[in-house]
């Protein structure tokens, strides 16, 4: 890429070089930001290959099938490379046209690519048998040597994944268990949900942590027990519901207030002791 904006003046080829950079950090996780600087990039040198190829990739990531299948086919002309032939096939699928796909699938371009790019080929042209809902045919094109081996490569987990995903099309599940297992093994990146389709086969159900719904139901699950405890009462304490219950429990001498109570609680046996002197001291001066 270097080499060929080096055709460029140079504070043209640095302004186009930086759009080109950013294209490359936000592709996966902001796509359509991405669209925005290879367009810059597009306008400022739309004759160098790898910024067709950028705006390319960065249509095809944003869904826009036709502008990326146009970019694709405009770089391929400047370099004579075959490498895009698998995502101008994919392109392809993308419009609506799987049967252009599959006739991709079929030409000599195919034979020019190497492992990894005929690996895409076969993706993309099972894909597209799957858009034609030939789903049978779908499993047996991605049956391989490439899926039958034990070794790891870029392309690995991706395979097996498709090929689980077809077996599940087909109505073979029980097979497609044991492929689910199989990419989620090799899927060290993360590039596919390999473990989450195992474990929805599996009936198993993960709870995120971060979630703050569920955590607010945990924490309303966990007050629960805490009201019902606050709430149990032995059987010798009165709950008063309002005023009127106070009142009729109460009589008015209770209800006030000493002004002169120092916060001490006298002992109740003493109390009912002073009571009943004072009582008897008030019948001897009524009697007298």
């Amino acid at each position: 890429m270097r080499q060929e904006l080096k055709s460029l003046p140079k504070t043209l080829a640095d302004d186009v070089a930086r759009n080109l950079v950013m294209v490359a950090r936000l592709l996966d996780s902001d796509a359509e930001e991405a669209y925005q600087y290879s367009r810059v990039a597009l306008r400022l040198a739309s004759r160098v290959a790898a910024v067709r190829e950028a705006a390319g990739f960065a249509s095809y990531m944003t869904q826009r099938y036709s502008e990326a299948l146009t970019e694709f086919r405009a770089a391929r002309r400047m370099t004579g490379r075959a490498d895009l032939w698998p995502v101008m096939a994919d392109c392809e699928r993308g419009l609506g046209r799987p049967e252009r796909a599959l006739a991709m699938a079929g030409e000599p371009e195919v034979k020019q690519l190497d492992k990894s790019g005929q690996v895409e080929m076969r993706l993309v042209a099972a894909g597209a048998r799957s858009d034609m809902e030939q789903f049978d045919a779908a499993v047996v094109t991605l049956q391989s040597p490439e899926l039958a081996s034990s070794a790891v490569q870029p392309w690995t987990a991706r395979l097996r994944y498709a090929y689980a995903e077809a077996l599940i099309a087909a109505g073979r599940g029980d097979e497609a268990r044991d492929w689910f297992a199989k990419a989620a093994e090799a899927d060290t990146d993360g590039s596919t949900n390999a473990s989450e389709r195992l474990a929805e086969i599996d009936g198993v159900e993960f709870t995120d942590a971060l979630d703050p719904e569920l955590a607010e139901d945990d924490a309303d699950q966990a007050d629960a027990p805490a009201k019902k405890r606050g709430g149990d009462v032995s059987d010798d304490r009165v709950i008063f519901e309002d005023e009127e219950d106070v009142e009729e429990y109460y009589d008015e001498d209770d209800l006030e207030i000493d002004e002169e109570f120092d916060g001490v609680v006298p002992a109740r046996a003493e109390d009912a002791k002073a009571d009943e002197a004072d009582k008897a001291e008030a019948k001897g001066d009524a009697r007298s």
